[in-house]
């Protein structure tokens, strides 16, 4: 079988060159590379011309649309059997290909997503954000654990679809604000077979800062409710979870301003919600810095989801704007 690996680039072309420099490691020789340049004032040209002597590797340029329609781009001109995207910010493991290969062969998928994580070159603060973002106490194990909650939908991070997917199914239909989502929930919807690879892991950086990370968060909880637009069926209680909870530590300031009685009540929930995110953080990754780190980051993740949810949700859902 072979690959086309698909990568739309904005402005990030350090990350583009660590990204293909894991590339040229992979054991599994059929793919080609495609990096599309999505309107980025900072090119990577150059970066990406001096891979050609170690990867069938093309460059494209291209005005800006968002991640959707550039990947969009790629896959109408992809040559392979099997299309993969990644983000930019990835690192691929040397197995991987080999591994999804060999998982195709043995159980077909007409796409497919695998699950993410962090590598040991990355900071505590990355680190601490990986561990946020795959942990159960967080997002209930939906990102890419084969025991999540309700039905797995591969994201745009680590995902692939066969050719006959894109042909009779197309691609993303909006460019940002959960085009992954929406894409996977439509080629299911399609009946065509969908599911998680779990060896298939790719290492993602994420954020840099704690700051950066709200704003993508903040960006989620708004996606979310973006999705819900095109699929009602598909807002489950927990995506409320987010806004449960900031809320409830709204409530918690609240009470212990005002000194309400609840607040001993409230604030035994946070201390007990807070040592469950270290003592897990701490075994997971064996480090008492990484898992103080992931505290903020849990508390960073759910109340920037949180917030993005409420505030779309009672513009787009109660008001009803565009």
């Amino acid at each position: 079988m072979h690959f086309s690996i698909i990568i739309p680039l904005y402005n990030r072309p350090q990350e583009i060159n660590e990204l293909l420099g894991s590339l040229t490691l992979q054991t599994y020789k059929a793919f080609d590379v495609m990096v599309i340049e999505d309107g980025s004032t900072s090119r990577a040209e150059d970066i990406v011309k001096s891979y050609a002597d170690k990867l069938d590797i093309t460059y494209y340029e291209k005005p800006n649309e968002g991640q959707g329609f550039t990947r969009n781009f790629g896959f109408a001109r992809a040559k392979g059997d099997y299309f993969i995207v990644f983000d930019s910010d990835c690192l691929i493991p040397a197995d991987y290909l080999q591994i999804v290969n060999d998982s195709l062969n043995k159980n077909w998928l007409d796409a497919y997503g695998g699950p993410d994580g962090a590598h040991e070159s990355f900071t505590p603060i990355q680190k601490a954000i990986s561990y946020s973002m795959t942990s159960p106490f967080t997002t209930g194990g939906i990102r890419g654990n084969k025991n999540g909650i309700g039905q797995f939908h591969p994201r745009s991070f680590n995902m692939g679809i066969s050719r006959k997917v894109w042909e009779n199914a197309g691609g993303f239909i909006i460019t940002r604000l959960g085009e992954d989502i929406e894409y996977s929930i439509r080629i299911h919807s399609l009946g065509y077979t969908i599911g998680l690879i779990p060896e298939a892991i790719v290492y993602h950086k994420r954020r840099t800062d704690f700051l950066k990370f709200y704003k993508q968060l903040h960006f989620f909880g708004r996606a979310r409710i973006n999705i819900y637009k095109f699929f009602p069926a598909q807002l489950k209680a927990v995506h409320f979870f987010p806004a449960v909870f900031t809320l409830g530590v709204l409530f918690t300031i609240i009470a212990n301003l005002f000194g309400w009685g609840i607040a001993i009540l409230c604030n035994f929930g946070v201390a007990l919600y807070t040592l469950l995110i270290f003592f897990h953080s701490l075994w997971e990754n064996k480090s008492a810095k990484i898992a103080f780190l992931s505290i903020i980051a849990a508390f960073t993740q759910l109340t920037a989801y949180g917030l993005g949810f409420m505030q779309d949700f009672w513009k787009r859902v109660v008001l009803k704007r565009s």
